[in-house]
């Protein structure tokens, strides 16, 4: 597996309409897209800055994976993502190199593209998600 660029960074937030401004009025970025995941139980807004992306993150059940997180640790860095060329294949090298997937194979993710998570456990406490279109 390498990685081709960082995709994105995903941050927890418990209410996009607080977060979308301050990414937009003080750090001067214009969000460009909302999506909801409704298989991951989550709302989307996305940012770019150069070629990497921000993803907000809230959570729209509180027994979801974003949720469960904003219970646990509150807002703020969620996980990190790196684009790949091919996320299925970048799993099975993850894990033939002994690292521990959340995901056996690429899943539809955010703006249509295949991911696959990387356990943090495995990853020195950095959730990792895998993307490719």
């Amino acid at each position: 597996m390498k990685p081709t660029h960082i995709e994105h960074i995903g941050i927890a937030v418990k209410s996009l309409d607080d977060a979308i401004p301050y990414y937009e009025k003080v750090l001067g970025l214009e969000c460009y897209a909302v999506e909801e995941v409704k298989d991951q139980k989550v709302k989307t807004a996305f940012f770019k800055v150069g070629q990497t992306k921000i993803e907000l993150l809230e959570s729209t059940d509180p027994e979801g994976p974003i949720g469960k997180f904003l219970e646990k640790k509150g807002e703020g860095i969620h996980h990190i993502a790196f684009a790949v060329p091919d996320v299925d294949k970048a799993l099975k090298d993850a894990e033939a190199n002994g690292v521990k997937l959340i995901d056996q194979q690429g899943r539809k993710g955010a703006e249509g593209l295949n991911i696959g998570f990387l356990h943090p456990k495995t990853t020195f406490g950095v959730l990792t998600e895998l993307c490719s279109e």
